[in-house]
C-alpha cells in the first residue's frame, strides 16, 4: 500500500515538541512513503485569542531542508499549514497566507466555537448534557460553513473534532445525526469549490473524524477528495490507523485517496500495493 499521512505536526506548532526530522524518521520506520507537515497557521494565539500574523517560515524551512536531506531519498516531505481560526479573522488569514512560501497543501479547521459560546476552546468544554452540546455543534458549524465559503485550502480537516472532546470530557458517545442538513450544505458549498475533506485517524483513538456516516454521506454527494492524516504531534502517532483509513474509505465506496503537490490533487488508487 502506498501509505502517506498528511496531517503531521512539528515544533514549530504551537503544541508540537518534535522537529520534522523527529517525525520523518517516525514516518520510514512505519513504512510510509509521503508525509505533509501541516503546522498550526493560526489566526489567534489559543490562550488568549489575541491577533496573531506571524508565523517563523524561517524556522518551518531550515527543518524541512533537515528533514528532506536526511530522509528524503526514502519519504516524500510536503509542506503544508493547517489554517486555523480563519473565521475569527478572514483579513489576517489572507495575510498569513499571502507571507506563506508555497505551500503543497492547505487543511482548513475550526477549534473553537462562535462568540455565541465565548468562542470556547473544543479541547477545554466542560460536561455537559446534549442540549447543551447539541446548541454547541450548531454554532461549530456555522464557523465550519463559514470558512467553508471562504475557501482558501484544499480539504476540511477533522470536520466531527468536537465528539472527540464530548467523549473525553463528558463520556457521551453523540454524534451528528440531528445536524446533517448543515453538514450537507458544508459539503455542497465545498464540492462545487474543488475543496475535498479529511479522514482523520485521530491519533490515540479508535474512530475517524468524520466516521462511516458522514464519509458516505459525502461520497454520495459526488465528492471524491479525501485525503488521510494521523494529526501526530509526537512521532509515536505518526502513520497511526492509517492502513485502517483506507480500508475505511475503500468501504465506503471511495476508489482513491488524494495527495497533493503544489497545491494539485493526486489521486492515488486506495489499498493499492505500492
Amino acid at each position: 500500500m502506498y501509505l502517506v499521512d498528511y496531517h503531521l505536526h512539528s515544533s514549530c506548532s504551537v503544541d508540537g515538541e518534535f522537529s520534522i526530522e523527529r517525525m520523518a524518521a517516525a514516518a520510514v520506520e512505519r513504512g510510509l512513503r509521503e508525509i505533509c507537515v501541516t503546522d498550526h497557521l493560526d489566526t489567534v494565539y489559543w490562550d488568549t485569542l489575541a491577533p496573531r500574523t506571524y508565523f517563523d517560515w524561517p524556522e518551518a524551512l531550515r527543518q524541512l531542508e533537515e528533514a528532506r536531506n536526511r530522509w528524503g531519498d526514502r519519504l516524500s516531505i510536503r509542506l503544508g499549514a493547517e489554517i486555523g481560526e480563519a473565521v475569527m479573522s478572514f483579513e489576517r488569514a489572507d495575510q498569513m497566507l499571502e507571507k506563506a512560501p508555497p505551500l503543497d497543501f492547505s487543511v482548513g479547521s475550526v477549534h473553537f466555537t462562535g462568540a455565541r459560546f465565548d468562542h470556547l476552546d473544543l479541547y477545554y468544554m466542560p460536561a455537559a448534557d446534549e442540549t447543551y452540546y447539541n446548541e454547541l455543534l450548531s454554532d461549530y458549524l456555522d464557523n465550519v460553513l463559514a470558512i467553508s465559503r471562504w475557501g482558501r485550502f484544499q480539504v476540511l480537516g477533522h470536520l466531527t473534532l468536537p465528539l472527540r472532546y464530548i467523549r473525553k470530557n463528558a463520556g457521551l458517545d453523540m454524534d451528528f445525526s440531528g445536524h446533517m442538513d448543515r453538514v450537507e450544505e458544508i459539503f455542497r458549498c465545498i464540492i462545487s469549490k474543488g475543496i475535498g475533506i479529511e479522514c482523520n485517524t485521530n491519533r490515540g483513538y479508535t474512530d475517524t473524524l468524520p466516521g462511516r456516516d458522514i464519509l458516505e454521506l459525502y461520497h454520495r454527494m459526488g465528492g471524491e477528495i479525501v485525503t488521510i492524516g494521523s494529526d501526530a504531534h509526537a512521532p509515536a502517532h505518526v502513520g497511526y490507523r492509517i492502513r485502517e483509513g483506507q480500508q475505511l474509505l475503500q468501504s465506503c465506496g471511495f476508489r482513491y485517496f488524494t495527495t497533493f503537490v503544489q497545491g494539485k490533487p493526486v489521486f492515488r488508487p486506495l489499498l493499492e500495493e505500492a
